[in-house]
């Protein structure tokens, strides 16, 4: 299985509203469109965003990028209208949507869909 290349799966209950999201909110574009949904591309990895009823019921981070500036993609992305979420849970707690554990920092933030996606720097 090491050898074999991975891509992420994210449910979309609207898959024309999660598309406009990725595209005016992350500055994302399809790479292609199947007949199982749109595939995304980016730095040696990729996702596929299908239509499914289930889309948002998962309470757990779907996907993350790996960042090398948390703060400047988070600016980035606030001013594209993404809001970041805020935990208070035993091991973590964010201020100002970020969480900061013994090997790195990260975010986390709803698509159109309520799936939870995060944003990593150094873990």
């Amino acid at each position: 299985m090491s050898d074999l290349e991975i891509y992420a799966v994210v449910p979309a209950s609207d898959l024309g509203r999660a598309r406009e999201f990725y595209k005016d909110k992350l500055g994302l574009e399809p790479a292609k469109e199947t007949r199982d949904g749109l595939i995304y591309e980016g730095k040696g990895s990729k996702f596929l965003l299908y239509e499914t009823q289930f889309a948002g019921t998962a309470q757990n981070t779907a996907m993350s990028w790996i960042t090398n500036d948390l703060d400047g993609d988070m600016a980035d992305l606030r001013s594209r209208g993404v809001t970041f979420e805020d935990y208070d849970f035993p091991g973590l707690k964010t201020e100002n949507g970020v969480a900061t554990v013994e090997d790195g920092r990260g975010a986390w933030f709803k698509d159109s869909e309520g799936n939870i996606l995060a944003l990593t720097e150094g873990m």
